[in-house]
């Protein structure tokens, strides 16, 4: 098959795309900046971006499959402008070039922020709202944005939507924000840890769950794809048995960790580096869900994700065989 891919380069493209050569298809990636990731493996580059829609039509004609996964990530605060017109004008755009150049099938990838966290005592699963009036503009720029293709959809497009939780695993280049927490924690660069934590799932299960969504997703179906909730703590943990780390981590209160907030933030402009957190992140993570469910996807798709010491141990390894540790 010909698929194209928005987003390849990122550490969900580059695991999906090598996955996808090796099985044989033929693979074309729109190319906004680095090409790194997608070193030694052979695909079809497309240069352009999702405000380029002449670059999307070169990349999706004559596609079988289009995967959306190309997004702006951001917990720094970014103006609207810059963030809202990847995340929503370029899926749009996409959607637009595709009723132009029909494709046998969408795969747009959401995010699990994309959902109405609340309630946090009952579980999340696909049948929560979509979160349009969040607080935090990424996760409102990618409801906004699966509002936008759920609309497509009923137009006639053969799509389903993937809502991934926090991802991690090998293949991770730039690195990914989760990657670089890891880094950080394994260089003892953290100072504290806060009581919180995220849904973890390994970017092999998101690539498993992908492929066979390409086969056996149900058209205009979403499905989240998680693997298993764990702090900040245990997460340490675990790591400890891989890596030597400190062993006296301080819980730091939140209300504590909010106070740093713009300290941190000035100092980050000044050395041009990412701030080690902000308000975003720390409102992420106080608020991450401790109950989604994957069912759907396990029933619907065979998706089984693996369990989450093996992908953080292989996760460590690849980091330390390039460089990164």
């Amino acid at each position: 098959m010909q698929i194209s891919i928005t987003g390849g380069s990122g550490h969900i493209g580059a695991n999906l795309c090598r996955h996808l050569v090796s099985a044989g298809h033929s693979v074309r990636v729109l190319i906004n900046r680095t090409l790194r990731s997608l070193e030694g493996i052979h695909f079809e580059k497309i240069p352009g971006n999702l405000l380029d829609k002449k670059s999307l039509h070169t990349l999706v004609d004559g596609s079988d499959i289009v995967i959306h996964l190309a997004a702006t990530i951001s917990i720094r605060g970014m103006n609207d402008r810059d963030l809202l017109s990847i995340n929503v004008d370029g899926t749009r755009n996409l959607l637009e070039v595709m009723q132009q150049n029909p494709v046998k099938r969408f795969i747009h990838f959401s995010s699990i922020h994309a959902l109405v966290q609340e309630p946090f005592n009952e579980m999340l699963d696909e049948s929560r709202p979509l979160a349009l009036d969040d607080h935090i503009l990424y996760n409102r720029s990618k409801a906004i944005s699966e509002k936008i293709v759920i609309e497509t959809f009923k137009s006639g497009l053969d799509g389903l939507i993937i809502n991934p939780t926090s991802v991690i695993g090998p293949n991770d280049f730039s690195p990914s924000l989760m990657g670089r927490a890891l880094i950080q924690i394994c260089r003892n660069k953290i100072p504290a840890l806060v009581s919180g934590g995220y849904n973890w799932v390994d970017v092999r299960d998101i690539v498993a769950g992908t492929i066979s969504a390409i086969e056996k997703g149900k058209t205009g179906e979403r499905y989240i794809l998680s693997g298993m909730w764990l702090s900040l703590p245990d997460l340490v943990k675990i790591i400890s048995r891989y890596y030597d780390i400190k062993s006296n981590w301080t819980i730091m209160p939140y209300w504590f960790a909010e106070l740093g907030v713009p300290f941190l933030k000035a100092y980050a402009r000044l050395r041009s580096v990412e701030p080690l957190y902000t308000a975003e992140s720390l409102d992420i993570i106080k608020h991450s869900h401790r109950m989604i469910s994957n069912d759907k996807a396990r029933n619907e798709l065979g998706y089984d994700p693996r369990p989450l010491e093996e992908t953080i141990h292989d996760t460590l390894e690849w980091f330390k065989n390039n460089g990164y540790l």
